[in-house]
């Protein structure tokens, strides 16, 4: 399975690498770590060049990021949540993500979206509620540049130096790695088929349940019209 990506990605090209990161950003289908480290070891093999390769990376990065900070500047909370909710199954995204993201951005401040990018907590969902807070698109696109081609810059350096270990470690760190993939993927997996919507006011089709409230309120206008 390593073997594959690598050679993908090689094969790729760096316009293939940046719509690979930004469709990954969308829709994690492979974690971009394993893309990067894969990136790595092509740079060691001269196929690719370490500073283009980081630059696509950040980039396909940022307009992917930048696509869920639309979607939270444009829905608000209202709109967003119900959505959410239907589809977060797939992306294994829940609406209390969302929230801890909202804190924290206004415990610390934008600048924390930066400081996300670099840490395998939140990277991406941090985008979310700096949408939902409507911060200026310019500010959120250089932050994200930054803090992504930090961290992009490290798995594609510990892919680098990897690479001239992979001869003599190559049983060990294929299975290791072969281990990880398959863990992440398991785990999403059974996210997906475990995911149910936090709040039970908001059905997953869609539906609204009435609160006990409103049927109280409706049954007490049925008993003062029959009186």
């Amino acid at each position: 399975m390593i073997r594959a990506i690598v050679l993908s990605v090689v094969s790729a090209g760096y316009g293939g690498i940046l719509l690979l990161v930004l469709v990954e950003t969308i829709c994690p289908i492979v974690p971009s770590e394993v893309i990067m480290a894969a990136a790595g070891v092509a740079v060691a093999h001269h196929r690719l060049a370490f500073w283009p390769l980081l630059a696509v990376c950040a980039i396909g990065a940022t307009l992917g990021n930048f696509a869920w900070h639309t979607l939270g500047h444009r829905l608000g909370h209202e709109r967003l949540k119900p959505l959410v909710h239907r589809h977060g199954r797939w992306l294994t995204i829940e609406w209390r993500d969302v929230e801890r993201g909202t804190r924290l951005l206004r415990s610390h401040g934008h600048w924390m979206v930066g400081l996300v990018r670099v840490s395998p907590v939140m990277r991406t969902m941090i985008s979310v509620p700096a949408g939902l807070a409507h911060m200026n698109r310019t500010l959120f696109a250089l932050v994200t540049l930054a803090g992504t081609a930090v961290w992009n810059g490290l798995w594609i350096a510990g892919g680098d130096g990897l690479a001239p270990h992979i001869h003599a470690w190559h049983r060990a760190i294929v299975w290791g790695l072969d281990a990880v993939l398959l863990t992440i993927i398991g785990v999403w997996l059974w996210r997906v088929t475990h995911w149910q919507p936090q709040d039970q006011n908001i059905a997953p089709q869609g539906g609204h349940r009435l609160s006990s409230s409103m049927t109280f309120a409706s049954a007490k206008g049925d008993a003062t019209a029959q009186a």
